[in-house]
């Protein structure tokens, strides 16, 4: 310690009897010393400043107080009395000047402004601390409280008026000016609000938040009363309000969260809600204003002015409605939308069954059509829809009346304005607001209910509305309302205008063509909306599935004004809750689930998937797949065949010979003969029968961690399942071998021959199995093992171990499974990059492209052996179905140029997370080739970092990308998309890559203890 803090250790020890030792703390006025005491305990000792007012001090200390008796559970430092009984000693400095000293508490985290990510959870948790706060503050009163000319008091905020020149960009200072003129309107509501005590300073830097990686984040301090004062508490708010929307991706939610959580702690009014937006913008207002008035007194400090930054990309930016925003932070209190929302439903209710017929007939007995993502196949591309699709959508439910559903996703909003983001996996607006009613073209509509037009556009925009009417209505009280009327003739933009009378049940408007109707099949889009603030004419149809408080709100169920229930017209999709209780039901618990919130995916387009709500995700994860979800040509291929026969081996079919002349085209001459089964794993099993019958050996070598299927004899050679905590160990028969992961393995990248001492760990084990009597049978390994953690083997590895086996008299077994059929972008199998000629070579699951389906290619040779006089059948395995899906999944690998895209996408996303490593020190290695990457995920000390694996894989499942994990110790990004996967989509894998491991920081890994060496606080001691 210095001289200073020296100082304050003994004055420390003689007044609080407290021996420590002090580090110094930032302070802009005041000296702040973190005490880490000889007792265990970290408190903050603060010396005030010569001059410091006691009654500012003691305001603190009294709040604390205060706090701490009426509300104990909240996050606020304790003040501990010295040693005399005082929370304030005078204490002489180094000079001899007395000095007000007091001792707090220490708490624990980092400040909000350092925590990543700033989730909605953590901000509702914000919101309630906060709303707590100001609920115990009530009865705390103080004569320091009234602070006249306080410039941080957002009641007094109007001074920055008299200083806005000092603004000198001319833009930026209308900006202000704006809000202070919204500032100047609203001042007379909040002056006549009650005030209170209240915390003031609820900024990014007064707020602490405690835990790592994937621990729920809480507040666990709420620091520095210094800015106390005596406000409506929708000032506290509107201050807090301010910081949390700053540099957030979506700051409306952020706002929403944060009023959401203080209103269930400390209830609110409607009037103090729609004072939340002007009084947020107006304390940015002041914070910039002050900051370059100090930056005018003080030239030389860059900071003053760069804290202005945040705030000027909040002010200058076009991504929040403000004209909505009352309404989002209502809705997300339970409270109405507008001043008389309930009025208005009370109304529509209480007259459902006596408005004016839409149609000449009775919509009761039209029935429901769903175009949901789960009950629809509409569109075939959910991110293009062309005009003669569009024109048939719903064709399967007749062309009579129907209706479709109020609340329901789909995806037939596929154009770029939907999305709420550069990405097709970006959030996307989904969820039908209004209930569609389909009929002819040229069917005319009436009104329910009289009103006036409120605007008539003609909108011709590709799948637009086309016509489209919207009428202003009121109840008796005088509350106003509104309906749309989209998909229109657009004749009547020509005949109606703005302010025309529309009476009850006069026709006013007819169904249009697609000619006319923005290019759908003719039909009504009926929308209902309490207010058009932030929408005016340009009504959003559908909604985010994540914003439904607020759009359910604003646009609720239009049913009663069609004189139809409810219940009838509202869509519910199948609650994910529902399904996986009843999964953990009727299903083993050892059925894994991926993330720890699982998504429910019930349609696929390429390499993009969606949920029940239609929220898009990027498959970045799934091989199987391998040309793509629900390629149309191979739906066609299996509604053909099966339209006409699926039988099996036993039979002749073309299909047969077809698919297996396709697969041995891509392979050496040497293979010759094709066995069809239904999966990797049978596909396997029969490898090694194939195996044993040509050598009468039973002996198998594999490498550790390798993965082989499910059945008895792959889980066998699979030490990934057998040496598991509980599972069978490994087989008498079975002698496993290091993988050849040149990174983490016993010879690195730095050894020349790093590949022959990895093959000759093969001799021992072959003489091991000799010794026992099994003999060699075969030598079995994923080409690039997988599970292992997508391990690239040193060149000359696999050729060196092959040769070493057919010395020894083994069969060589290439499982392919993972890496064949062009993934690996310059070669179409692995063990053309070994430069290696196996014996055997297994495919599965992708081969299929998801249709079950497995193949096991060998020699003329090793077939003939397997040709005991014993059939080999499958009933399923080399049916009709399966080999036409088969052959079309190569075909469409050449036709489409997918193994060509795979190099070009896998260099472009491997440089991309190379140049990642660059900047992230948890990246320890990217390895791969083309869409077989593994990205091997550290701990500051090299170790394997299993934690921050797990916490990348589920951010980024939060970023809308799915991805694997794999590894002995799980800490191995394991990314093998589809093949179809484009620049876009890499792009947008690299963007949030960079974003989630900018959360982790320097995360270091808890201590674990050997029981050899007990680290401190290890619960064994």
């Amino acid at each position: 310690m210095n001289g200073t803090e020296d100082h304050w250790a003994k004055a420390l020890r003689s007044h609080w009897g407290l021996d420590a030792r002090l580090t110094r703390l930032d302070g802009e006025y005041d000296l702040n010393f973190l005490v880490h005491a000889k007792n265990g305990q970290d408190y903050v000792l603060k010396v005030m400043r010569v001059d410091c007012q006691p009654e500012l001090v003691d305001l603190q200390i009294k709040a604390l107080d205060h706090l701490a008796t009426s509300a104990p559970g909240l996050p606020f430092p304790k003040v501990f009395p010295s040693l005399d009984g005082l929370e304030l000693p005078s204490i002489g400095d180094e000079q001899g000047q007395p000095r007000l000293v007091w001792l707090l508490e220490y708490l624990s985290g980092r400040c909000y402004a350092d925590a990543k990510p700033k989730t909605t959870d953590l901000i509702l948790k914000l919101g309630r601390v906060l709303g707590a706060t100001d609920r115990a503050l009530e009865q705390f009163s103080h004569n320091g409280l009234n602070r006249s000319d306080f410039k941080w008091d957002l009641v007094q905020a109007s001074w920055i008026r008299r200083k806005l020149d000092i603004i000198t960009n001319a833009d930026r200072r209308e900006i202000l000016q704006d809000i202070v003129r919204d500032f100047t309107r609203i001042s007379g509501q909040l002056n006549r609000l009650p005030k209170q005590a209240i915390h003031n300073d609820a900024n990014d830097y007064n707020i602490l938040v405690q835990g790592e990686l994937s621990e729920r984040r809480s507040v666990s301090g709420l620091i520095d009363l210094g800015d106390m004062c005596a406000a409506p508490r929708v000032c506290e708010l509107a201050i807090a309000g301010a910081y949390v929307v700053l540099d957030h991706p979506k700051p409306e939610r952020a706002l929403a969260s944060l009023v959401q959580g203080y209103h269930a702690a400390n209830r609110l009014c409607a009037e103090e809600i729609d004072l939340v937006w002007p009084l947020l913008r107006m304390r940015l207002a002041v914070s910039i204003v002050n900051s370059t008035l100090m930056a005018a007194e003080h030239p030389d400090d860059p900071y003053v002015t760069i804290s202005q930054a945040p705030a000027w990309r909040f002010l200058e930016s076009d991504n929040v409605n403000e004209g909505l925003m009352s309404a989002r932070l209502r809705a997300a209190c339970g409270l109405p939308v507008v001043d008389g929302a309930e009025r208005i439903l009370a109304y529509l209710n209480a007259h459902r069954g006596h408005f004016a017929k839409m149609f000449e007939v009775d919509l009761n007995e039209a029935p429901m059509g769903s175009l949901s993502v789960e009950n629809s196949t509409w569109p075939q591309n959910p991110f293009h829809m062309p005009l003669d699709e569009a024109a048939r959508v719903g064709e399967e439910f007749g062309e009579g009346f129907w209706l479709g559903y109020y609340n329901e996703p789909r995806l037939i909003y596929t154009e770029p304005g939907f999305r709420k983001g550069p990405w097709k996996a970006s959030d996307r607006r989904t969820v039908h607001l209004a209930v569609d009613v389909f009929a002819p073209a040229g069917t005319v509509l009436h009104a329910p209910v009289s009103g006036r037009v409120e605007a008539v556009e003609n909108r011709t925009a590709h799948l637009d509305y086309g016509g489209v009417v919207i009428l202003h209505h009121e109840t008796p009280e005088g509350d106003p309302f509104y309906t749309l009327y989209g998909h229109l003739d657009s004749e009547a933009c020509a005949r109606l205008k703005p302010g025309d009378p529309v009476a009850q049940g006069a026709a006013f408007a007819r169904l249009g063509n697609p000619s006319q109707n923005g290019g759908w099949a003719p039909h009504v889009h009926f929308q209902l909306a309490l207010t058009t603030d932030g929408m005016q004419t340009d009504w959003p149809g559908v909604g985010d599935p994540d914003e439904l408080d607020l759009w359910h709100a604003v646009c609720p169920n239009p049913a009663a004004l069609l004189n139809l229930s409810d219940e009838k017209v509202f869509y519910r999709p199948t609650d994910k809750l529902s399904v996986l209780q009843n999964r953990q039901a009727h299903f083993g618990g050892n059925l894994s689930l991926t993330y720890d919130d699982p998504v429910m995916l019930v349609r696929g387009w390429k390499h993009h998937l969606f949920d029940e709500w239609g929220r898009p995700y990027l498959d970045a994860y799934n091989n199987v797949p391998h040309v793509g979800h629900a390629h149309p040509r191979i739906q066609l291929v299996a509604a053909d065949q099966l339209k006409r026969m699926n039988s099996n081996t036993r039979y002749l079919h073309p299909a047969q010979t077809a698919f297996a002349e396709k697969l041995l085209s891509k392979l050496p001459d040497q293979f010759e003969v094709c066995y069809f089964v239904n999966s990797g794993s049978e596909a396997n099993e029969l490898a090694l029968r194939l195996a044993r019958a040509h050598t009468g050996a039973k002996g198998i070598v594999t490498p550790d961690h390798g993965y082989h299927g499910n059945t008895n004899a792959a889980v066998a050679i699979s030490a990934y399942k057998f040496n598991k905590p509980r599972g069978v160990g490994k087989a008498n028969w079975v002698e496993l071998v290091e993988v050849a992961d040149d990174y983490r393995g016993s010879f690195r990248r730095d050894d020349p021959v790093r590949a022959a001492k990895f093959a000759d760990l093969v001799d021992p084990a072959i003489a091991s199995l000799k010794q026992k009597g099994h003999g060699l049978s075969a030598f079995i390994a994923e080409t690039f093992p997988s599970v292992g953690g997508q391990i690239i083997p040193p060149s000359g590895y696999l050729s060196a171990v092959y040769e070493k086996v057919r010395v020894a008299g083994g069969v060589c077994i290439a499982d392919e499974v993972q890496t064949g059929l062009g993934r690996l972008g310059e070669f179409y199998f692995g063990f053309e990059h070994q430069q290696a000629l196996p014996d055997v070579v297994v495919m599965g699951k992708p081969i299929g492209n998801g249709h079950p389906l497995g193949v096991v290619v060998t020699t003329r040779e090793i077939a003939e052996s397997f040709d005991n006089g014993i059939e080999f059948f499958s009933t399923f395995g080399g049916s009709t179905l399966s080999c036409r899906i088969g052959k079309e999944v190569l075909d469409i690998v050449d036709d489409e140029g997918l193994q060509e895209n795979a190099s070009l996408m896998g260099a472009r996303l491997k440089d991309g997370l190379i140049n990642l490593q660059d900047g992230f020190s948890q990246i320890g290695d990217v390895r791969g080739m083309g869409l077989f990457l593994g990205v091997e995920l550290v701990n500051l000390d090299g170790t394997e970092g299993t934690e921050i694996c797990g916490y990348v894989k589920n951010r980024m499942r939060d970023h809308r990308i799915l991805i694997g994990s794999e590894g002995p110790k799980d800490n191995i990004l394991k990314i093998r998309p589809p093949l179809t996967i484009g620049a876009e989509d890499v792009d947008m894998i690299l963007w949030a890559m960079r974003n989630v491991l900018s959360e982790i920081g320097d995360y270091v890994p808890a201590a674990t203890c050997d029981h050899d060496h007990h680290h401190a606080g290890c619960s064994c001691c």
